[in-house]
């Protein structure tokens, strides 16, 4: 298993990363030991501190922060003033804030970071942002303090000593003063002035953020580090390093910072055009290609004018640093002047006076391989020197907080110990670049170059200016030089043949030649662009971009016919394979049809095998579910079988019922289902007033009367007669007789021996009404009649249901006639009386003795018995 990738400690890198790694995001910290330190205490436009200033005061719960002494609005601490209204791209506000700092939190507890080290790293965070607060006064009023240097706001130096955990007259101490051991080791404490005090604060800030960011490394470095590998069984390439260099830096004034990461890209690329020839001349010997020199732009001599010993500018900002008197930035720059006057890459305004561009006894430029950056030396001492005062190691040396103290560890040393000179920022940087230099050629370089479409971070804009520029400063235009001194382009045998084979008649679709070399060979040959190349022993070598373009143009050319070529194969073959599936699927079919209707079949055969035995010539047989094809001859066969059943029963009736036979069907169509009980079930007399048994006192007397009036109207045959209850438009309810011929509807009068009071035309009537339910109510709709309104009753058994004999006659006979009857059922049955429309209902009434009829509001209601 390879080890997990280490980060490094960036001392020597003028600007690198931190990479966060946490399980929704990557966040990324620049972290520059020259330059990002300054960071803490002041910006460029249009950048911000550190993100966890701005997560911390973001991110924290309220009660968090109390505990920190802190406000969460950046804008009240001088080294956040700056960023606080940054609220676009990349930090995008508040809630970006808040949930980074939920991610780190989360991040350095999965990590294996403990909560109490979580919580000194917030407390060592708030502490820096105290301190960046505190201002310094002189003491005006009278007495022996007067003059002396004083805090203006004390309560901020009791938040540093709780939150560091050291002493409050300690942390007061280091802040207004500083001790100084002389020779005979006499302890002497030495006040600072408004200006001293302020360096020491801004120089212990940038201290604490520094060692609790490498602390941060350390620890990361600690707990990611393989346990128990042997590089005897593993091997020696098992650990993979990550180094984010930033690139050149040209700003409108550039100072000590730009300075340094100049030098720190002068240096890597160097580095990087050596391994590049040297990575150049192995690949030709491998494939046994002749080595030609090749002339590069050799940045050496930029170095040297940097990191040179004695004569340097280094060495000579060393010098300035450590000799005593008033050495200014400008005496400096005229002791580089002195120097350097006749070198190539060096110049300034004293050494060019005609040069506007550059300031008297502030400016000097370097022509880098990149090109001319202009830097002011304002500042160079002072920032090269960058010392920490003893004072403040040995205060937080002796904190009691264990993750404070674990970060200086040079505290300890006791102050009246001799030591040497510290070394000045400008030295540690050159002796890290030295280090990192030496580490990166021992190992095996992969190079990738990023490139910032825009400054503003939006998608989707590409700004040609920038980009350029940075082209040019991260030297990719000397790589590519270098690489197009000799074969620009190299390609294996078989992938060239892959990509342009298509050109060429002896290698498409697939080469005979003995070798993929030979294949390539004639390709070439064929195009005429042999002597642009070199063949060697795997790969082919091609000198110039024109080659590949050439080859480039004729494969565009030829790539519309391929294309087209294999689509007209390809979507044959699909066609072809889909006429295969369909016959496949059409025979499937045909043969699962054919089954499915022999099933049929048998299963139908053998369902009606007893459908012929009598008396019910298959009533009850269930028809098997047929095939959607054989829906139709299944409705034809059921409706062939029910007409064949019917003859049937109908051939085994005696002709003398075959009247009552087709009534009781011609009731049934005419109800069609909407009245349930019609009397279908028993016997049709027909003629009940002839009955003995409906009519035992006067069916003679009605005989009578038939026989007269058959003489008078000639009628052929009764279709119906009954005693009735009937209502008029006058309200009044009487009992009379309804009889109904072939020719006549005739209405008589019991009480006078059947005696006729109303006689309509059968041909006029024209429709029936009746109910739903059991009762025996009737209208009969005649034209220019009015309807009558009947209740069929004394009828023998009583209250027996008669209105499907009299609806079934009346639609046989009409039937016979060739008219057409109209049938309603309605439980309110609508009528017409001389032009007046009326309603009749049924309503059931269990104390009812016999039915009858009540008018109400102009409408007839039937009381009929609930039996």
């Amino acid at each position: 298993m390879p080890a997990p990738t280490a980060i490094t400690t960036p001392a020597a890198l003028a600007s690198t990363w931190i990479l966060t790694l946490t399980s929704r995001e990557i966040l990324l910290e620049d972290t520059s030991t020259v330059t990002c330190w300054k960071r803490v205490l002041k910006q460029h436009v249009g950048e911000r501190n550190f993100h966890a200033f701005y997560q911390l005061l973001r991110g924290c719960k309220d009660q968090e922060l109390q505990g920190l002494y802190l406000e969460r609005n950046p804008a009240v601490y001088n080294f956040t003033r700056q960023g606080a209204g940054l609220n676009v791209g990349v930090h995008n506000g508040l809630d970006s804030d808040e949930r980074s700092h939920q991610a780190v939190t989360e991040a350095m507890r999965v990590i294996g970071f403990s909560p109490e080290e979580v919580a000194s790293v917030h407390r060592i965070l708030a502490a820096i942002l105290h301190l960046g607060n505190i201002e310094f006064m002189e003491r005006e009023e009278d007495g022996p303090q007067k003059g002396s240097l004083a805090v203006a706001e004390e309560a901020l130096v009791d938040h540093v000593a709780e939150l560091t955990a050291t002493p409050r007259d300690l942390v007061l101490r280091s802040l207004l003063a500083r001790t100084v051991a002389s020779g005979g080791r006499e302890l002497i404490e030495k006040g600072h002035t408004v200006a001293e005090a302020s360096y020491a604060r801004d120089a212990c800030a940038k201290a604490v953020y520094q060692r609790l960011f490498e602390w941060v490394v350390d620890r990361i470095n600690g707990i990611m580090e393989a346990r128990g590998r042997d590089p005897r069984r593993d091997g020696k390439d098992t650990v993979i390093g990550v180094l984010d260099i930033y690139g050149f830096e040209v700003f409108p004034v550039n100072s000590f910072e730009q300075f340094c990461i100049n030098y720190c890209n002068e240096k890597l690329q160097q580095l990087f055009i050596r391994r590049i020839l040297k990575q150049e001349q192995e690949e030709y010997e491998r494939e046994g290609i002749t080595w030609q020199t090749v002339e590069y732009f050799n940045n050496a001599t930029i170095v040297e004018l940097v990191e040179r010993p004695h004569r340097g500018i280094l060495a000579v900002l060393d010098e300035a640093c450590s000799t005593a008197g008033p050495i200014t930035d400008r005496i400096f720059l005229q002791t580089l002047d002195t120097h350097h006057r006749h070198h190539p890459h060096y110049s300034s305004r004293q050494l060019c006076p005609t040069d506007k561009t550059m300031e008297f006894g502030r400016d000097f430029r370097i022509k880098h391989y990149a090109g001319d950056v202009t830097y002011s030396v304002e500042g160079f001492i002072d920032k090269n020197r960058d010392s920490l005062f003893q004072d403040f190691k040995r205060l937080f040396y002796n904190s009691s907080d264990p993750t404070l103290r674990a970060m200086w560890p040079d505290g300890q040393q006791d102050i009246t110990e001799v030591t040497k000179r510290p070394l000045t920022a400008g030295t540690l940087f050159k002796n890290s670049m030295v280090a990192l230099v030496e580490n990166l050629a021992s190992k095996e370089p992969f190079y990738v170059r990023c490139i910032k479409p825009n400054e503003d971070k939006v998608a989707g804009r590409l700004d040609e200016d920038h980009c350029r520029h940075q082209v040019a400063y991260l030297g990719l235009l000397e790589n590519v030089r270098v690489r197009r001194a000799g074969f620009a382009s190299r390609q294996p045998y078989s992938r060239f043949l892959l990509r342009y084979k298509m050109t060429c008649e002896y290698t498409w679709p697939n080469h005979l030649l003995g070798s993929d070399k030979a294949a390539v060979s004639a390709l070439l040959e064929q195009h005429r662009l042999q002597g642009d190349v070199a063949f060697g022993h795997s790969k082919l070598f091609i000198r110039s971009p024109r080659t590949l373009v050439t080859l480039e143009q004729s494969r565009a050319r030829l790539i519309p016919i391929i294309v087209l070529l294999l689509q007209k194969a390809w979507r044959g073959t699909l066609a072809r394979w889909r006429c295969r599936r369909l016959r496949a699927i059409y025979t499937i079919m045909r043969w699962f049809r054919r089954h499915k209707v022999r099933a049929y079949l048998a299963e139908l055969q053998r369902r009606f095998q007893a459908a012929r035995q009598p008396p019910l010539y298959g009533r009850d047989i269930e028809w098997p579910l047929p095939p959607a094809v054989l829906q139709p001859f299944q409705d034809t066969c059921h409706m062939l079988f029910c007409r064949w059943r019917a003859r049937q029963l109908v051939k085994n009736i005696p002709p003398s019922d075959m009247a009552q036979i087709k009534a009781k069907v011609a009731a049934m169509g005419a109800l069609q289902g909407l009245r349930q009980d019609w009397g279908c079930q028993r016997a049709w007399a027909q003629d009940y007033l002839s009955s003995g048994t409906d009519n035992p006192t006067a069916s003679g007397l009605f005989a009578q009367q038939l026989k007269t009036l058959r003489e008078k109207d000639g009628f052929g045959a009764v279709l119906f007669s009954s005693h009735v209850r009937k209502v008029n438009r006058f309200r009044k309810c009487r009992d009379r007789a309804l009889l109904l011929t072939d020719r006549h509807l005739y209405k008589l009068e019991p009480g006078r021996q059947y005696r006729v009071m109303r006689a309509v035309p059968l041909d006029a009537v024209t429709g029936v009404s009746v109910t739903s339910g059991r009762d025996q109510l009737v209208v009969l709709h005649a034209r220019g009649h009015d309807d009558l309104v009947v209740c069929l009753h004394r009828s023998q058994p009583p209250l027996d249901n008669r209105i499907g004999e009299l609806v079934g006659v009346l639609a046989a006979h009409c039937q016979r006639e060739g008219r057409n009857l109209e049938v309603r059922v309605s439980d309110c049955i609508s009528l017409s009386q001389r032009g007046a429309q009326r309603l009749v209902s049924v309503e059931s009434r269990p104390e009812q003795p016999e039915p009858d009829f009540c008018c109400s509001r102009g409408n007839f209601t039937l009381l009929w018995p609930n039996c």
